[in-house]
């Protein structure tokens, strides 16, 4: 009898190759904007004088904590779309996970939002020393656009899969 419930058990849906890809994909995305805030905690030029690191964003000081914690957890957050695809470790029913990722997506589009405004203002381009810093600070921070779409998608794809 065992053997015929686990027959007509129904199987789990299969996650999507692309949802797979994209999850990753915003895990990724987080990594160039970290890599550019340790960067300026650890005293390396990013295009900020020493004076505007030292007043604006107290570093040295507390404000190495604040960037460092800052990359820590934009990556954490950035990791959990993972778990939006992985078949391995499930600490969440999917009718609790579901909603969760919804309002995850939510969040993520309303702070891309957030840091498009913040990089378009006067006051945060002023900081930066030059055309070149600007460009690389543009290049990382310009992957974080990407997230709310494909976090969008993971959870809609999570959500359509746990129905």
């Amino acid at each position: 009898m065992d053997a015929m419930t686990t027959a007509t058990a129904p199987l789990p849906a299969l996650v999507p190759v692309w949802a797979r890809r994209a999850a990753h994909a915003v895990a990724l995305c987080a990594v160039p904007s970290g890599l550019w805030r340790i960067a300026m905690a650890a005293g390396v030029h990013v295009g900020y004088s020493d004076q505007v690191l030292r007043d604006v964003y107290d570093i040295p000081g507390w404000g190495i904590a604040y960037v460092v914690g800052l990359s820590v957890l934009a990556e954490l957050a950035a990791l959990f779309p993972l778990l939006l695809v992985s078949d391995r470790w499930r600490p969440l029913r999917p009718g609790v996970l579901a909603p969760l990722a919804w309002t995850a997506s939510v969040v993520m589009v309303l702070v891309a939002l957030w840091q498009l405004v913040v990089a378009l203002t006067a006051e945060s381009q002023t900081y930066l020393s030059s055309g070149t810093a600007q460009t690389v600070w543009g290049l990382a921070f310009a992957p974080l656009f990407a997230v709310p779409a494909l976090m969008t998608a993971v959870t809609w794809s999570y959500a359509k899969r746990h129905r």
